[in-house]
């Protein structure tokens, strides 16, 4: 069951990673929502920087279950993987209105302490 949960851990972050910077960043830009100028810029870069680090950390998460399954299910990675959750989660709620991000989050932080306790 913990391997399961490892692979749902990282494979949601990755994927809603991937769709973040979809709905964020590349319908914004193909809809020409936003006028050009600082604050777009500002506003694409965020969404960028956070989606890449999403699915960056998703993607070595799984290579790593993949690879060494015992190293992911130790207790300081689950913890890391934990604390980077919380990190974006604080993210999304000081510089992005939307709710999706928050919701993302919080699965992916409900499926690592998942695994962190099934270990």
């Amino acid at each position: 069951m913990n391997k399961y949960l490892i692979y749902a851990t990282y494979g949601w972050l990755a994927l809603s990673g991937t769709l973040h910077f979809l709905v964020d960043v590349v319908s914004h830009v193909v809809r020409g929502k936003h006028p050009p100028g600082p604050e777009t810029t500002l506003y694409y870069g965020l969404h960028t920087a956070f989606s890449l680090g999403q699915v960056a950390f998703g993607l070595l998460g799984l290579l790593l279950a993949w690879r060494a399954m015992p190293l992911v299910a130790d207790h300081s990675v689950l913890a890391l993987t934990l604390l980077a959750g919380l990190g974006w989660w604080a993210i999304t709620f000081l510089f992005m209105p939307y709710w999706e991000p928050k919701l993302n989050l919080g699965i992916f932080c409900a499926l690592a302490l998942a695994a962190w306790v099934t270990r």
